[in-house]
């Protein structure tokens, strides 16, 4: 919340917003006049007056319109100058999602987000975590060139991620690790030897990246929780499916990372318990 500041100093902070935005606009006094349908001296004494007084409301909002900026940045109530719209444009976003391995968009995202801690509640299995096997099983069908080609390149990504120095905590529901292992519902057709590998590729690297990446096991009947990534303070994406929607203002991703932490204080299996969970099912598959 912006200071509050007297009337003088209010309208001498309008008159150093108003010329700056003219100049950034590549305007003058006679083309604002112009743009807004006023008289050019009604602007000159905007400008040049040394006293507490401000235009009225209906010039100082065609100000700002023709200017690209927002009255409340003029007004200084606000310190960022793009207008409502085009700060709810730069905020919230909505991308098409590949049905593929870690995409473009994806791995732009680690990339921007590497050294930050990032949360992740995952639509499946977590793809770092997948075995080759695993990736090709679930992939090949939807791969737009040859198979291990796409694997290759996507397990690329996927390595480049483990070793980035990013903080990854995962939430999982635990159904969904009863359904892999038990080859019902999304894994119906999975063979046991694959899913008995990838159960023990899981205990594994989360026994040597630990304490950097951790997974915790939360029962969804009891907190549920769409797909969602939170890179940092950066941004914050829920996956729908076929899109990503993303937000980048501060409040949402605060939102969304308090409820991620709130996944985490409520799982069932901790990061230290989660492997020996995983293990006794990997030894019945």
């Amino acid at each position: 919340m912006p200071d509050i500041i007297d009337k003088r100093a209010r309208a001498l902070a309008f008159r150093d917003r108003l010329s700056r935005a003219m100049v950034d606009a590549g305007t003058n006094q006679s083309a604002l006049a112009r743009a807004i349908g006023v008289d050019r001296s009604t602007l000159s004494q905007a400008l040049t007056s040394d006293g507490p007084r401000l235009p009225g409301a209906q010039v100082i909002a065609a100000c700002a319109t023709a200017l690209g900026v927002s009255a409340d940045w003029l007004l200084s109530l606000s310190d960022r100058p793009e207008s409502a719209q085009d700060i709810a444009a730069s905020s919230l976003g909505l991308t098409a999602a590949a049905r593929a391995l870690v995409d473009d968009q994806i791995f732009s995202w680690h990339q921007e987000a590497q050294g930050y801690k990032i949360r992740h509640v995952p639509a499946a299995l977590p793809d770092m975590l997948k075995t080759e096997d695993m990736l090709r099983w679930e992939y090949s069908s939807h791969l737009g060139r040859r198979p291990d080609e796409a694997i290759s390149a996507s397990q690329a990504r996927l390595d480049w991620m483990r070793t980035a120095q990013s903080d990854y905590e995962i939430a999982l529901p635990l159904h969904e690790v009863e359904s892999f292992a038990r080859q019902t519902g999304y894994y119906a057709g999975l063979p046991g030897d694959i899913r008995a590998a990838q159960l023990d590729h899981i205990i594994s690297v989360c026994g040597q990246l630990y304490p950097r990446l951790r997974l915790y096991l939360f029962d969804a009947r009891k907190l549920y929780s769409a797909p969602i990534t939170v890179f940092g303070p950066l941004l914050a994406v829920l996956y729908s499916g076929g899109h990503y929607l993303t937000f980048r203002d501060r409040e949402r991703i605060e939102t969304l990372t308090l409820h991620f932490d709130r996944l985490v204080r409520e799982a069932e299996f901790t990061a230290r318990d989660a492997p020996a969970f995983l293990a006794r099912f990997s030894a019945q598959v």
